[in-house]
């Protein structure tokens, strides 16, 4: 009898962990970054190599940072919206084009369109790193003062815009 009563047991603990591990959504990984500075950088601007694009540049407005790369295929998906968004200069998109080749991600933002007020152009991920970036692509919230409010892991979606970007956006903008 014993020796059935510890593998049901550990039979028990395991179908528990993977209850819970079913019902955890994935695209919701909490960032420690949320409610925090976003981290300081200064890189290459990705169409003008000799000038650079730095966080504080944007101090004072809302902002989005949307992290992508050419060789991204999920950056795909969220590309057209990120460029209807852009239209609708609602909010500035910032790019990070991440860990990718210059040449290739101009090739790329010139036949999809360019969604980006300006491209930070971040060749090793050093500021991918820094804000913590799983894989691309990632859009950051970032308010006036320069802290990261929201952080979407994987492609924004028409929901993601609808129910949590953009009144995010405009509740820091002032806007009811």
């Amino acid at each position: 009898m014993n020796r059935f009563l510890l593998p049901l047991i550990i039979f028990i603990i395991l179908a528990i962990f993977l209850g819970i591990g079913l019902n955890l959504k994935p695209r919701e990984v909490p960032s420690p970054l949320i409610d925090k500075p976003a981290p300081a950088f200064r890189v290459p601007q990705l169409h003008e190599e000799n000038k650079t694009i730095a966080a504080e540049d944007m101090r004072g407005k809302v902002w989005l940072l949307n992290v992508w790369a050419s060789w991204c295929v999920t950056c795909r998906e969220e590309h057209p919206l990120l460029v209807e968004l852009a239209q609708q200069n609602m909010v500035p998109i910032y790019g990070l084009n991440y860990k990718d080749r210059r040449e290739d991600a101009i090739a790329w933002l010139n036949e999809r369109g360019n969604p980006y007020v300006v491209t930070a152009y971040d060749r090793e991920g050093n500021v991918g790193i820094d804000y913590g970036v799983y894989g691309v692509p990632e859009t950051f919230v970032i308010d006036k003062l320069g802290i990261i409010r929201y952080k979407q892991i994987g492609p924004v979606t028409p929901e993601a815009l609808r129910d949590k970007i953009i009144p995010l956006v405009k509740e820091l903008n002032g806007a009811k």
